[in-house]
């Protein structure tokens, strides 16, 4: 059987998007090393995923600047290398021609009619390029915390009122309805809403389809995912962990609201008090620096208690590009979970809690039941994905 597999990227226009769409190009050119990448790491290398040539994109994205130019400017601020990327036009153009343009759907209108005509996108995709495959991984902009209270529980009360409402679900929610809608499994790498909604997670366990996230682990946290277990571990108590974040680009543009910022913040918070299991003073503010471009500068200031209460501090200054280190995230994700549709996977993938800030939670074994709490310790979720592919791979 082939592994042709469909890669849907809803904002494919995007740094992170266009990073993956050039980084399989030239990785399936063999023009680089497959760095960053850790499915390209033993013993992941050995499972049989869709080798980089094998993967189909196409995407949704609200502007049409063309991948070749996207390519370029990223080039230019010296997120993607020059030679190989002026190598690979072809492979570009191709996922051009599968782009859509996308936006909200029209004033007024009941939100089921945009929710069929991204799934008509999708099912279209799916046929034309003969694929048996398709991951939609949602890499748009952040939107703000929803209140959920208020949203339907169940598909059935889910697709009511779509077809009568204009305001039912967010926008990174609508995706994941039509994702599910098409038979795609889901990943969301943004801490947008996405499939964490009830009604949502029901439909994808109704309908047998994988879904993983959220918002992907590139530096910081994945920093504090390390160091967080080691505090525990060696039994000393922290007491404060406050962080400032610079960005630029446009995910600092989009975090300079303060809504679409706690999104983001949230997504951070929970992976220290997770793993230490009690509260902890501070927390994370993020300000947009454009003239950092597509960089990031991060600094933590961990306040903590040794032997008879002394009291210590640690910091740590991370700075990187996480575009360039979100793009081979998202190609193993969907290297992953072609792997898991193939082999019958359906809901939570808990496994993939390793490429995760929050990762999504196990379900609940009966109805109406508490989810089980998501492991958040770097370590802990690496065996996790070892222990899943030693069982796939069997």
């Amino acid at each position: 059987m082939g592994l042709r597999t469909g890669v849907w990227l809803v904002g494919a226009r995007g740094s992170v998007a266009t990073g993956v769409v050039a980084g399989a190009a030239v990785l399936a050119a063999g023009l680089a090393d497959p760095d960053g990448c850790v499915t390209e790491s033993e013993p992941l290398r050995r499972l049989p995923l869709p080798g980089f040539g094998e993967l189909v994109f196409g995407g949704h994205d609200i502007v049409d600047v063309p991948l070749r130019k996207r390519v370029e400017q990223l080039v230019a601020g010296g997120v993607l290398p020059a030679g190989p990327t002026a190598r690979i036009g072809p492979a570009l153009d191709a996922a051009d021609r599968e782009l859509r343009p996308a936006g909200p759907a029209a004033a007024g209108a009941v939100q089921m009619r945009h929710a069929d005509a991204l799934t008509a996108d999708l099912v279209s995709f799916r046929e034309r390029n003969g694929l048996d495959t398709v991951v939609v991984v949602n890499l748009s902009s952040t939107e703000p915390p929803v209140e959920t209270a208020s949203l339907p529980t169940t598909p059935e009360e889910l697709t009511h009122a779509l077809e009568r409402r204009a305001d039912v679900l967010p926008q990174s929610s609508l995706y994941a309805y039509a994702a599910l809608m098409a038979d795609c499994a889901y990943v969301d790498f943004t801490p947008s809403t996405g499939i964490r909604l009830p009604a949502l997670e029901s439909l994808a366990a109704a309908r047998g389809l994988p879904h993983a996230g959220r918002d992907g682990k590139t530096g910081e946290t994945l920093v504090k995912s390390v160091l967080a277990p080691m505090f525990a571990q060696r039994a000393l108590r922290v007491r404060s962990w406050s962080g400032t974040n610079l960005l630029g680009g446009g995910d600092g543009a989009t975090l300079r609201d303060p809504e679409a910022a706690r999104s983001k913040t949230r997504s951070k918070s929970q992976v220290v008090e997770g793993i230490l299991g009690h509260d902890v003073e501070g927390e994370t503010h993020i300000d947009d620096v454009p003239g950092l471009g597509e960089w990031k500068t991060a600094w933590d200031h961990i306040g903590f208690e040794g032997f008879l209460g002394v009291r210590m501090t640690m910091q740590f200054t991370w700075q990187g590009c996480d575009s360039a280190l979100a793009a081979p995230l998202v190609l193993d994700l969907v290297r992953l979970m072609a792997l898991a549709c193939r082999s019958g996977a359906s809901g939570p993938q808990t496994q993939f809690g390793f490429f995760f800030k929050d990762p999504v939670p196990a379900a609940a074994t009966a109805p109406g039941g508490a989810h089980t709490p998501a492991e958040h310790g770097l370590d802990a979720q690496y065996r996790a994905l070892l222990g899943w592919a030693e069982s796939v791979g069997s």
